[in-house]
């Protein structure tokens, strides 16, 4: 599990750290225009969308290891393109070509290959955390690098971290010799339609695109607010981050440790969201030495609670059996949404200007806002999956059905494991016990 997350987030790093300082770079290049430069920055999101579900399904069929390896190498290609690129076209190339090592959703099925059940919830935490600090440390080195080695320098370095990627993989993580089908932690496409009908699932998913069109859009800008109109070197940027960072998380702690003690959930992620696009607006209105770092901070604050709670609300409003499914669907759109940031951030400052494009990304957030006041609170629900044996699929669904705290249950033809859902404040677990799987 340590060498997956380490993997896992060494590739994140080397996604993440252009961002804070390519609006500071951008001029080196002589095509440079403020769509390529939105462009460049969220162009892997496209292909890592497209890809996601695709690579996941390929490897059930070749494998995990041959998916895992030819993305990481498409991953050093289009960092090494990247590097050698002296146009915004060549770059954009690279940093497409980086999301078309779209291996996430490989390596989460492989996390279900090498975990029992009853661990794997501490293993996909442990992947949680290692793009949550993989996104702070490229805040932090990002900076860093470039104001040593200039732009290039830091897609020379994410190349090595794609080539010690591989070296972790093919050195630590053991061979899978069978895996076992679980839909909930697989992609199923005869499920996608109805999840992308649900009303919940559509709002939360939506939520995750609006959340990462609006982080993207706002780096097209927020490096040169701090440089210029805060006259911050690119040398200073570093500690600049890690105050906004590590004050939004800090901020966000109680807001979302409240909100699960008692049970107000979507008063606390309703109000991050409002919170988010008000941000935005005041920076769109006015900005200077003292407002702009507040409004930053409450901007990180809030999409950091928003970035945790969202996964944590699908996984507990999808229906039982298809988690995996609605995960793939939820990445997808947590990419594209980054895509469409990148490119409407670019096209709104060439068009609006600065003040233009945050009043653009707030009225996308108000719009997600009122389509977030129709969610529920989540109740506080847990997945399980049962081992059917040699029992009648009809027989044994009567069964665990009487059960108390049983909620949903489903059972497909051809499998021997039935995936039910739970009230975990009122469920008779003694009884389901026996048919764990």
């Amino acid at each position: 599990m340590a060498s997956l997350a380490s993997l896992y987030g060494f590739r994140m790093l080397g996604l993440f750290m252009v961002l804070p300082v390519l609006a500071l770079y951008q001029h080196q290049y002589v095509d440079a225009s403020p769509l390529l430069l939105g462009l460049a920055l969220g162009i892997y999101g496209l292909t890592q969308a497209v890809l996601q579900i695709p690579l996941g399904l390929l490897s059930d069929k070749i494998g995990r290891r041959p998916v895992i390896v030819a993305g990481l190498l498409m991953f050093v290609l289009g960092s090494l393109v990247a590097a050698m690129a002296d146009t915004m076209i060549g770059l954009v190339i690279g940093r497409g070509l980086q999301g078309m090592g779209a291996i996430a959703s490989t390596l989460m099925a492989m996390v279900t290959d090498l975990t029992s059940e009853e661990k794997r919830t501490v293993a996909m935490a442990s992947i949680g955390a290692s793009i949550g600090l993989s996104f702070v440390l490229a805040m932090i080195v990002g900076p860093l690098v470039a104001a040593a080695l200039g732009l290039s320098g830091i897609f020379w370095f994410t190349a090595l971290l794609g080539v010690a990627g591989i070296m972790i993989f093919l050195r630590f993580v053991p061979n899978v010799v069978s895996s076992h089908r679980n839909r909930e932690t697989r992609a199923d496409l005869s499920q996608v339609g109805s999840l992308l009908r649900e009303p919940a699932l559509m709002r939360l998913n939506f939520g995750v695109f609006a959340l990462h069109l609006a982080l993207m859009a706002a780096f097209v800008v927020i490096p040169d607010i701090l440089a210029n109109e805060l006259g911050l070197g690119g040398d200073q940027l570093w500690w600049v981050y890690l105050a906004l960072l590590g004050g939004g998380f800090v901020l966000m702690i109680p807001a979302m440790v409240l909100g699960e003690k008692f049970q107000r959930q979507k008063l606390s992620f309703c109000s991050a969201v409002v919170l988010l696009a008000v941000s935005v607006l005041v920076l769109g209105w006015q900005r200077s030495a003292l407002l702009t770092p507040l409004m930053l901070l409450l901007f990180f604050a809030a999409f950091n609670l928003l970035e945790a709670s969202l996964p944590s609300w699908l996984s507990k409003a999808c229906p039982a059996g298809s988690r995996g499914t609605a995960m793939g669907i939820y990445s997808t759109c947590q990419f594209f949404g980054a895509f469409v940031g990148g490119t409407l951030g670019g096209w709104s400052l060439q068009q609006f200007g600065v003040d233009g494009l945050f009043i653009v990304l707030g009225i996308v957030l108000l719009g997600w806002w009122l389509l977030a006041l129709g969610l529920q609170s989540p109740r506080p629900m847990q997945t399980l999956v049962l081992q059917i044996g040699d029992r009648e699929h009809e027989d044994f669904a009567k069964i665990i059905s009487t059960i108390t705290g049983v909620e949903d249950i489903l059972i497909v033809k051809g499998e021997q494991l039935a995936y039910i859902k739970v009230d975990k404040q009122t469920v008779d677990m003694p009884s389901l016990k026996p048919y764990f799987n």
